[in-house]
């Protein structure tokens, strides 16, 4: 795709159309502050570019009907979300549809050359498939702060050797397309924020915590980046004084106390002292403990693990509580693979949020867990893709 829209108005006419669908150019008209000769001149416009088609009559309103327009069906993006030990690719149309999907078993910390040649092989698995011919944008995840215009990670403390790759020069130039990179958790909320639990909700939180915590904030129906793109990075927000070493280089954080490796970690040394028999058990059977076992665990009735769950969901809500303090969201998502822990994890962190942030902040503030899943990430990243490529040149 080498065409851009022309100006603001051409750009919101593709928004509308990726997230409605197809529509008429009366019922696009009733949603822009355009005279309906104005508003046939920038479709005409778009139609000449090639991004929007005709789609047939539309339904009679009265008079002469209208025709139908949509965005072109050819359109494909690709959505990679990389994780700390996993990776999911999936191709979109421009509505953002996912036409396909796949996800692996993968290692960050093998670095970025090993990593990219793995997505590269199932972008390359999806097009074989006949899902595209070729892909006219892409959005990337990672899992660590990026700079966000240059598409760079900066000093990532679970990504050993990522920092300051250029990741979107570089597979731009594999891809051939034109390609944008964020922090994984702002993908998450654009992806719950379109088609997820927060699609009515214009402020919000959306926190992810997986092998780390990182909180995705949506402020006005936009993600908050910051000056240098490094908001949200509350996995690093000092949650016990003078606490465990983290990763980062400081002591206490959040992150080091209650994400998926320290919980896998907290489980293996509850299993090893002999304080959980369900624990130890699984430990023997698998060599090693994660985040699922603990909520199986859990959902066995082992207090040991429901305890682990617990606190560590009262550290994460502690932070979320100084959060919604600070800012007033309508909703607090919870996300991520350590998610799996369910309802016990929900409870505590909402126990700890009503408790400790003004009534005039929580008095209607639901805190609920997304709904996407892995789909989420994805979603975003062509949420994010088709946000750049939608806006003027």
């Amino acid at each position: 795709m080498t065409a851009r829209p022309g100006n603001a108005h051409q750009a919101r006419l593709l928004t509308l159309l990726r997230d409605g669908g197809p529509n008429s150019r009366a019922q696009l008209g009733d949603q822009v502050d355009l005279s309906r000769s104005k508003l046939a001149v920038e479709v005409d416009r778009l139609l000449e570019t090639g991004l929007v088609v005709a789609d047939g009559l539309a339904a009679s309103r009265g008079g002469r009907r209208s025709h139908n327009i949509r965005l072109n069906p050819g359109l494909r993006f690709l959505g990679v979300d990389i994780g700390a030990t996993s990776v999911d690719v999936a191709v979109t149309n421009a509505e953002l549809e996912t036409l396909g999907h796949i996800n692996q078993p993968m290692d960050v910390r093998e670095g970025p050359v090993a990593v990219f040649e793995q997505v590269l092989a199932m972008a390359a698995k999806l097009k074989a498939s006949g899902l595209a011919e070729g892909f006219d944008g892409a959005g990337i995840g990672v899992p660590g702060p990026v700079r966000f215009p240059e598409g760079i990670p900066v000093a990532p403390p679970i990504m050993p050797g990522w920092d300051g790759f250029p990741v979107r020069e570089a597979l731009s130039q594999e891809l051939g397309c034109p390609v944008m990179v964020d922090n994984d958790v702002n993908l998450m909320a654009m992806g719950e924020q379109h088609a997820g639990v927060a699609r009515t909700v214009a402020d919000f939180l959306c926190v992810k915590i997986g092998t780390g915590i990182g909180c995705g904030i949506v402020v006005g129906g936009e993600v908050y980046r910051g000056t240098t793109g490094s908001a949200g990075d509350i996995g690093h927000i000092q949650a016990v004084s003078d606490g465990r070493p983290c990763a980062c280089g400081n002591r206490g954080c959040l992150e080091a106390h209650f994400s998926g490796a320290a919980l896998a970690r907290d489980a293996t040394e509850a299993a090893q002292q002999g304080l959980s028999a369900e624990l130890a058990s699984r430990l023997e059977t698998n060599g090693g403990l994660t985040a699922v076992d603990v909520a199986a665990a859990a959902a066995a009735g082992d207090a040991t693990a429901l305890d682990l769950i617990r606190e560590g969901g009262n550290h994460t809500g502690q932070v979320i509580a100084g959060l919604v303090s600070f800012f007033n969201p309508g909703l607090v998502v919870i996300g991520g693979g350590v998610t799996g822990l369910g309802h016990t994890l929900l409870a505590a962190i909402r126990t700890q949020v009503y408790r400790q942030s003004l009534p005039l902040a929580t008095g209607n503030l639901p805190i609920v867990l997304g709904e996407l899943g892995p789909a989420a990430g994805v979603i975003g990243a062509a949420r994010l893709i088709s946000d750049h490529l939608f806006s003027p040149a």
